[in-house]
């Protein structure tokens, strides 16, 4: 027998943090920040419920921060085992890290508290971190075999499958919203007795491709119309990338005139070159966009805000513009400062494309508040707030739901994680009415004891 100890992604979208305790080995998949709850801080820099230091392997499904973000604090607190992703979410945590610790080094000076973590605890982590192929297998001793395949999330995302004898667990990670603008779908896994999967959609649908791609087009239109601003806060890895993909394609297709159109963001421009050089792993469709020639991060009056005195020049720019900072749910970054300036225009559109928390700027923004506060600075809201539920990089309740339905025929039990609670238990039940599984939403720290 074996135990699943979920310590971290429960009752939440965020923070995830399990541990598979095969008797012989103990193993953890994702070591994540909690981001945008009441209690993130009370959780990011607690204790870990186990021992850092009798962990033997970590396996990380991709490199957003709610699945990476306290590795550091695991070195730090006595990890000293072996960590496997696929390569290009190796060199992604290394950039989102670093970046990482300097937006904590400003807010534990802002708020008199210790860093999580310093840069020798990452340099440390990267130290013992080696980068698979989809579909490499790894053994890790006695009778544990261990082999990524492709989540559709993000670049290099992966679902982790442990075999043992002839028994299977997966870890699904966060899985990808198909169709994406430059991931290909996932993989679905099947022939496992366990599922632990995400639930972040798991009770909603977003609008299919054309939808979302032509709803962008219309608040692009609208921007031109009214000479205003259109703001999106999107997350620097993977959404930006996918929001330059589709203003590339809808300028260079003559579907709007060319607008000035700002990356205010140094991390999402750091992290779109490691796009460029791991092409290989975008869809098939996206690779031959690329063999043909185009360059589909670039276009006409794109502008790469690196520098602070650049960004602040993006105000001076009259007419149409649109602006495209993180944080995704306006918790931070350069974001706010855009929000403060151009919420009380009503030429100004805010733009949400990715999940936004509760408790974050952007969730009350998105349901409506008419009166906020940025860095303590009231804002008062007359821009139009607007949600394309379509760029999600996450499945939705449906295709959650076929993820189980195509390869959980030989399921024993489904845990579903990574979700609020109504998000969980709304996909919980829907497993059990429609796939008649056994399907559970675990409790926070539950240890629960399987057949593997």
């Amino acid at each position: 027998m074996s135990k699943i100890g979920f310590y971290g992604g429960i009752g939440s979208v965020t923070g995830a943090n399990f541990l598979l305790d095969t008797g012989e080995q103990k193993v953890l998949v994702d070591c994540g920040l909690e981001q945008g709850g009441a209690n993130q801080d009370e959780f990011n820099y607690s204790d870990f419920v186990y021992d850092p230091s009798t962990i033997d392997f970590l396996f990380v499904t991709h490199a957003h921060a709610d699945h990476i973000g306290r590795i550091p604090k695991l070195i730090k607190d006595g990890f000293a085992g072996k960590i496997y992703s696929t390569t290009p979410t190796k060199a992604l945590a290394d950039v989102m890290l670093r970046d990482a610790l300097k937006v904590m080094r400003s807010e534990a000076q802002k708020y008199e508290r210790p860093l999580l973590y310093d840069e020798v605890d990452i340099d440390r982590a990267l130290s013992l971190w080696q980068g698979l192929d989809y579909h490499e297998s790894v053994n890790l001793g006695s009778d544990l075999r261990v082999e990524l395949n492709n989540a559709g999330h993000i670049l290099g995302s992966a679902c982790v499958s442990f075999y043992r004898g002839d028994k299977k667990i997966v870890f699904s990670g966060d899985i990808g919203n198909a169709p994406q603008p430059l991931m290909p779908p996932p993989d679905v896994p099947k022939d496992y007795q366990y599922l632990v999967m995400e639930s972040v959609y798991g009770d909603r649908k977003h609008e299919d491709v054309a939808d979302r791609t032509n709803l962008l087009l219309a608040y692009l239109k609208k921007t031109i119309k009214n000479q205003g601003t259109l703001i999106i806060p999107a997350f620097s890895l993977e959404r930006t990338q996918g929001m330059l993909f589709e203003i590339n394609n809808l300028v260079e297709q003559g579907e709007i005139e060319s607008l000035p159109v700002f990356l205010d963001s140094p991390l999402a421009i750091e992290v779109t070159g490691i796009y460029k050089q791991y092409q290989d792993w975008l869809k098939p469709e996206v690779k031959k966009q690329i063999a043909d020639g185009d360059d589909i991060f670039n276009f006409p009056k794109l502008q790469l805000t690196n520098s602070v005195a650049d960004s602040s020049q993006i105000a001076k720019t009259k007419g149409a513009k649109v602006i495209i900072a993180g944080s995704g749910m306006s918790h931070g970054g350069r974001i706010l400062k855009h929000e403060k300036h151009y919420l009380d225009d009503p030429k100004t559109i805010l733009l949400l494309v990715g999940y936004q928390a509760v408790g974050s700027i952007g969730r009350r923004l998105q349901d409506g508040a008419k009166n906020i506060k940025i860095d303590g600075q009231p804002v008062k809201v007359r821009a139009e707030v607007a949600t394309i539920q379509g760029w999600s990089g996450h499945a939705d309740r449906d295709q959650l739901l076929d993820f189980v339905a195509v390869g959980g025929e030989k399921a024993q039990q489904i845990f579903v994680t990574m979700g609020e609670e109504r998000a969980s238990l709304f996909l919980v039940q829907r497993i059990r009415d429609y796939l008649g599984l056994k399907a559970v939403a675990p409790s926070p720290d539950e240890v629960v004891e399987i057949d593997f």
